[in-house]
């Protein structure tokens, strides 16, 4: 199994990625991103392009990306700063993968709101299908990791998994989104359960008309 630890730029990696270069699309997305910036303050444009890149290595190899260090050079070098202050910001945001990642990056919150109301269920889903911890699957379909809190604790527990979220999980349907994605299908993110993003479930208690439209109560406090 791949270990998902901290890589260095190894001979291999560097054959690999020491060539690195923005596709044409992403070459000007990458312009427009600069662009944002006052003359001179371009380098805070590093976040942003950080993420281009590892999205772009994410397209090239099938997976949810990741940085090779030769990539981070090339970012900080169209920035204009010192490698080590790119890689500072790489090492320093979760977002930003270092070592090679699955299709799928399951990222499970195990922080108080979620473990109270069953993180572990969640983990035991991920166990149960061959997951591990800090590992990637066999068939490179998926990465585990348990991560500080994603900000969604109304809809406890929950896991991001790439650019989606999914809430409120049992371990039946947390199984259900590991099968559907295992099966090349996209699985319908945010709650699991019938609610509409972190309303009550079952819908809306209080002023029930706006769901529909922007209705006028003033009629019923006259």
């Amino acid at each position: 199994m791949a270990e998902t630890t901290r890589l260095t730029a190894t001979p291999e990696i560097r054959e690999r990625w020491g060539a690195f270069a923005w596709t044409k699309e992403n070459a000007a997305k990458a312009q427009t991103v600069i662009g944002r910036y006052p003359p001179g303050r371009q380098q805070s444009a590093i976040i942003p392009l950080l993420d281009l890149a590892q999205r772009q290595v994410g397209a090239e190899t099938s997976t949810q990306g990741w940085l090779p260090m030769p990539v981070i050079e090339y970012v900080a070098e169209q920035l204009g700063m010192p490698f080590i202050r790119a890689y500072e910001v790489a090492t320093f945001y979760t977002m930003f993968n270092l070592a090679p990642v699955g299709r799928f990056h399951v990222q499970v919150c195990g922080t108080t709101p979620c473990m109270l109301r069953g993180s572990d269920d969640v983990l035991a889903a991920c166990y149960k299908k061959g997951l591990k911890k800090g590992h990637t699957t066999e068939d490179g379909l998926f990465t585990l990791t348990e991560v500080e809190c994603l900000g969604a604790c109304a809809n406890a527990p929950m896991v991001q998994i790439n650019d989606d979220n999914f809430e409120d999980l049992t371990f039946d349907t947390m199984t259900a989104v590991l099968d559907s994605l295992a099966r090349g299908e996209t699985p319908k993110p945010g709650p699991q359960i019938d609610r509409q993003t972190s309303c009550p479930e079952g819908g809306p208690t209080t002023l029930p008309e706006m769901v529909g439209e922007n209705h006028d109560y003033r009629g019923r406090w006259e």
